[in-house]
């Protein structure tokens, strides 16, 4: 008997419109999907804003500012002195060397240096004019000392006078009768007057050595000898040391001729050539600080003179600069400035202004906008561009004169993507 057919129900609804039935696997992978979606959403929103840009501040406060000139300088002795030969004749070797010392003498004496010894040649000796040229020179150099007895008698007498103001000014301690400046400007003027009046006394040694020697070349005409071994001694003029020897070999000078040079190693000043723009302000009696010597700690001087001429110098880069010279001198004589001497390279500090208590903003939160200088002030986490009137500035800190106010905060060196708005942040509050 054949089976009957087995039957089977075919479903009416198409595949395609067949609805999966959701279990548990297929709702967790919807989950994390959607989860993950959603997180890069957010990354992506944080990511495209903008933000706040690291800064360092700085505080504007009050406080002293000095304004310095710097220009390298060198030393030398502010008197120099050059020995030449007071008539023709053999010269003898110089036996002296570049920083021997020499003892002055108007005579030949037990200590007196000699520098040499010449040997006058006779036929320009016995000649009626060089007698003639020999009684001039005589008589031109009395009137020589007597020009420099006169200017040794005017710097006495400055002296006396600058140093009775400065004795009635250093009595007088009554607080507000009298400035600082005021007193330092009469000490300095009595420091002056005495350097003048030894200054002068240099001149009148300088004056009778010459006489002597005009004296002894007049004596060797009136009186010639013929043995031969008649010599005139060139004595030393002042006392110190040997700076250079122009002629050291045994030979034949003229009159005039350039022997050595003879100077006081502890008389020192110091020379700067100076742009003649920051020479203007620079004052005699104006600080100076001398610095690069060789010694630890930094030299005091004040400025002497600032000579009225400019000169033309090339630079290193090819530019041509006109120049003041600067002369300054040492307010104390340490035991270790005296190893110092004649053209020593120094570096000098000149002050040119001051103030004690001065708005102050550090150099490096200004910055240039055309014309005008601005800064960024910290203000509740954002950058604000204000508008600053600046004045002197010793290149670490920068007077204030306008737009800012004591305490308050700005931006160290802002980059160039802080503008006025912009979120910032300070550095040291970044974890």
């Amino acid at each position: 008997m054949p089976e009957a057919p087995i039957a089977t129900t075919q479903s009416t609804v198409p595949p395609w419109e067949a609805k999966v039935p959701i279990t548990r696997r297929s709702l967790a992978r919807k989950i994390v999907f959607w989860s993950v979606v959603g997180a890069l959403v957010v990354v992506m929103f944080y990511a495209l804003q903008p933000r706040a840009v690291e800064v360092e501040t700085g505080v504007v406060h009050q406080g002293p500012l000095t304004v310095y000139v710097t220009e390298e300088g060198k030393t030398r002795i502010r008197n120099r002195h050059i020995v030449a030969a007071p008539v023709a004749g053999s010269m003898q070797r110089v036996i002296l060397k570049p920083g021997d010392s020499v003892k002055a003498g108007e005579t030949v004496k037990a200590g007196e240096t000699v520098l040499t010894r010449i040997e006058p040649t006779l036929s320009p000796l016995l000649d009626a004019r060089a007698r003639s040229q020999a009684q001039a020179r005589v008589d031109a150099a009395i009137a020589t000392r007597s020009r420099a007895n006169e200017a040794i008698e005017m710097s006495r007498t400055g002296l006396k006078y600058a140093q009775a103001s400065w004795d009635r000014i250093k009595n007088n301690t009554d607080k507000g009768t009298i400035s600082d400046t005021d007193r330092d400007t009469f000490e300095r003027e009595a420091d002056m007057k005495a350097r003048e009046v030894r200054s002068a006394e240099f001149a009148l040694q300088v004056a009778n050595y010459e006489l002597e020697q005009a004296k002894a070349a007049l004596q060797q005409i009136d009186q010639p000898s013929t043995s031969g071994g008649s010599f005139i001694e060139v004595l030393a003029p002042v006392s110190g040391v040997v700076l250079k020897v122009q002629q050291e070999s045994a030979t034949i000078v003229t009159p005039g001729t350039a022997i050595l040079e003879i100077g006081d190693p502890t008389d020192l000043e110091i020379e700067a050539e100076i742009l003649s723009r920051d020479a203007v302000t620079i004052k005699p009696g104006a600080l100076v600080t001398v610095e690069q010597w060789g010694g630890d700690a930094p030299a005091k001087a004040r400025v002497r003179r600032v000579e009225p001429a400019a000169f033309t110098k090339v630079s290193a880069l090819g530019v041509e600069e006109q120049r003041v010279i600067v002369l300054s001198e040492f307010t104390e004589q340490t035991p270790e400035l005296k190893a110092l001497g004649d053209r020593y390279r120094v570096e000098v500090r000149v002050a040119v202004w001051h103030s004690d208590d001065a708005l102050l903003v550090p150099a490096g939160a200004l910055f240039r906008e055309g014309s005008e200088w601005k800064t960024f002030l910290f203000s509740g986490g954002s950058a604000k561009a204000v508008l600053v009137k600046a004045g002197h500035t010793d290149g670490k800190f920068t007077q204030v004169l306008e737009g800012l106010n004591k305490g308050d905060e700005v931006l160290m060196h802002p980059p160039d993507t802080v503008r006025d708005g912009t979120s910032v942040v300070k550095r040291a509050e970044v974890k």
